[in-house]
């Protein structure tokens, strides 16, 4: 049988979402519990990955196994075995033919940016900048990714280098107590693809960037990969929908 899950952690202490030789990852955390819990080897197959440092609300993957007959009773004993930072929040059983990452409808991620003073608690969930943003100016910016586009110059992405065009669906960004928050929702987002769009509007926000500079990177026709992305800790996948 299939089941889908949905996860939350914090991404501080991971090499990332997927497997890596070198450091710990959160898809291998849940595997090495699952696998104990079902006593089988159990592969887990996400929605898509995560960096290093970043977190999530609402990651989601899928898993095979035998009838669970107490999902409720099954989610208590893989929360007890996961690390802290780390917390299965349901899962439910799914059809057959149900995949966690290619039956993905949209995603939704925010960013958290600190421009008042050091929080020393939250240096590794918000990131720190310190300095005043042009919100209005950035909100012009934020505008131009609304929409289907061609995201060539704002993702790492390099296999399929001809598919590069992906819908944003909603885009927003607000101020409160010197927090910026700036939400996503998406077809679905490539490596470093969010992270990009917010560093080029913090680069904006600080009079950096022209509108006009942004918009030729959008609308430019030869890949050039822009040099603005936004540290990993203030980035979260809130949720993903099917």
């Amino acid at each position: 049988m299939k089941y889908l899950a949905i996860v939350s952690y914090d991404g501080t202490r991971y090499a990332g979402w997927q497997i890596q030789p070198n450091g710990d990852s959160i898809e291998e955390e849940i595997e090495k519990v699952l696998s104990k819990i079902l006593n089988t080897p159990t592969k887990i197959y996400g929605s898509g990955r995560t960096d290093s440092g970043v977190h999530a609300l609402g990651q989601t993957f899928h898993f095979e196994a035998k009838e669970i007959t107490d999902l409720g009773k099954f989610t208590y004993s893989i929360n007890s075995l996961l690390p802290k930072d780390i917390f299965i929040k349901n899962i439910k059983e799914v059809d057959d033919s149900f995949h966690a990452r290619y039956l993905v409808k949209r995603k939704e991620y925010k960013y958290l940016i600190n421009v008042g003073e050091y929080d020393p608690f939250e240096k590794d969930h918000i990131y720190q900048l310190l300095r005043p943003l042009d919100i209005s100016l950035m909100k012009e910016g934020l505008k131009l990714f609304i929409g289907e586009h061609n995201f060539q110059n704002f993702t790492s992405k390099e296999e399929d280098e001809s598919n590069f065009v992906r819908t944003i669906y909603e885009a927003s960004i607000k101020e409160e107590n010197n927090i910026i928050t700036l939400d996503f929702v998406g077809s679905g987002f490539m490596r470093y693809m969010v992270r990009n769009l917010v560093g080029s509007l913090i680069e904006v926000g600080l009079h950096r960037l022209s509108i006009e500079e942004l918009k030729k990177m959008m609308d430019t026709k030869k890949r050039k990969v822009c040099q603005y992305k936004a540290p990993a800790n203030g980035l979260y996948l809130v949720e993903v929908k099917y």
